[in-house]
């Protein structure tokens, strides 16, 4: 199609309003500050609640928690273990309490990505985690790239029976993996006991005197 001069300058500037508005909105959507997921939230399914927090140096990343089950117990009674966990090690630890998201990252989009652990088929997913709604997170898994699937989770900010409300590796809280585990405390060694002061340490006890020696025998004089 052909334009004359009055309709090549009316296309030219409708292309150039839209890519400007364009280039706007990208704009826009890139300075927008990202929702924090920090919170516990009810799966969509209903059979488990997840606490979400910030972990990782300098609390970047985002790691999240099952502190609560539906059905905890197994059909023997007894609480469920994640036994499908492709790490031997981990297969004896209890289903309640384990850490499913592991250390996502913020990207360019302002969410959050990177792999969620599900222990009902014992395989770990791509992920992406960001909410639009105070109420509301969303969790985008994907097997592959073209494989994916999007729930949407429910805040919560009661306890119920059964529910983890202690602190992250505390008593009664969720277990971090080695690689995500809360670090000690400013002024706690390693070892969990105090840090060193600056104060001299106490000085050994003084050592005993040695006993004298007895004098020498005298040597008898010659005849």
């Amino acid at each position: 199609m052909k334009f004359g001069p009055i309709g090549a300058r009316a296309a030219f500037l409708r292309g150039a309003g839209l890519a400007a508005l364009g280039a706007l909105l990208a704009t826009a959507a890139s300075a927008a500050p990202h929702r924090d997921p920090s919170g516990t939230w009810l799966t969509q399914d209903g059979k488990a609640r997840i606490r979400v927090e910030k972990c990782g140096p300098q609390e970047k990343n985002l790691c999240g928690y099952a502190v609560w089950l539906k059905t905890p117990l197994n059909d023997e009674g007894k609480p469920r273990v994640d036994f499908r966990n492709p790490d031997p090690k981990k297969r004896a630890r209890a289903s309640l309490g384990h850490q499913l998201i592991l250390g996502l990252k913020l990207n360019e989009d302002a969410r959050y990505e990177g792999k969620i652990y599900n222990a009902e088929d014992g395989k770990f997913y791509d992920v992406t985690i960001w909410s639009e709604e105070p109420e509301e997170l969303t969790v985008k898994g994907c097997l592959i790239a073209f494989l994916c699937q999007s729930q949407t989770w429910k805040k919560v900010s009661d306890t119920v029976p059964g529910q983890l409300a202690g602190p992250t590796n505390g008593p009664n809280g969720p277990r971090a993996d080695a690689e995500w585990a809360p670090k000690p405390a400013p002024g706690t060694a390693a070892t969990g006991g105090p840090a060193a002061t600056g104060s001299a340490a106490p000085a050994k006890p003084a050592a005993k005197p040695a006993a004298p020696k007895a004098p020498a025998a005298a040597a008898p004089a010659a005849e």
